[in-house]
């Protein structure tokens, strides 16, 4: 056994052979000789190009052509001749090179989806995550677009949202009798926002909807769904008539 290409590059050298001057010579050009020389048979369409100009480049440095060949065959023709060279065998050198290649390909992806897991992780943890009852949570078509402002100092922004069911809802502001806010259904995956210092808020089902006020969950007294409704400011939820 012995290597194809240096023999060749070798048997080159010695007469001071240019890959040119040997391409004129062979009539193969350059880039193939070169390729021979070097064992990148991949280059060449199949093993009958390869064993072509082996035996072709090997005659015409002196070389035994035949004995090329024969070398080939035994180290790289398996099967049908005519088969794409991507199909032969590699060298093994070659072999663990590629799988190498390979292992840290595999080695990058799964260190990169390690670092998007725990990024989602994260955010859902800190982000904080809506009730999962929550589904198909759609704006009622009263809700500003606008983003809400920050909650000034002694403000209630309450916000409710139907997520088991609707719920008949009453706001006032300043008193029971005071200005509405809004009164109506608030169906499911809708919600209502509503802001003062003093609200009065009637929710006639309250079971199936979530009150938040100035960002934060709240539960409203039994009374909310009853006719007397309840009072929420930033700091207080009472019952009307105890307040």
């Amino acid at each position: 056994m012995f290597e194809i290409g240096n023999s060749l590059r070798e048997a080159r050298l010695r007469q001071q052979l240019e890959l040119p001057q040997a391409e004129h010579g062979t009539k193969i050009r350059a880039k193939y000789l070169r390729a021979l020389e070097e064992d990148r048979f991949e280059v060449l369409p199949s093993h009958t190009y390869v064993k072509g100009f082996l035996r072709s480049y090997a005659d015409y440095l002196g070389l035994d052509g035949q004995l090329y060949v024969d070398e080939y065959n035994s180290r790289f023709v398996a099967g049908d001749e005519d088969l794409p060279l991507r199909t032969r065998r590699v060298p093994a050198d070659r072999r663990r090179r590629h799988d190498r290649r390979e292992s840290n390909v595999v080695l990058l992806a799964l260190v990169s989806i390690g670092v998007l897991t725990a990024l989602v992780i994260a955010a859902w943890r800190f982000g904080g995550a809506e009730p999962q009852d929550v589904q198909g949570l759609q704006p009622a078509p009263t809700t500003p677009r606008t983003a809400p402002a920050p909650a000034r100092s002694g403000t209630a922004r309450l916000e409710v949202i139907a997520t088991r069911g609707d719920s008949v809802v009453v706001a006032r502001r300043g008193s029971a009798i005071g200005p509405v806010e809004y009164s109506g259904t608030v169906e499911r995956g809708q919600k209502q926002r509503f802001v003062g210092k003093l609200l009065w808020i009637r929710v006639v089902s309250p079971q199936n909807v979530i009150v938040r006020r100035n960002g934060n969950r709240i539960k409203l007294p039994a009374a909310a769904k009853s006719p007397r409704g309840v009072f929420v400011t930033a700091k207080r939820i009472f019952v009307a008539d105890s307040s």
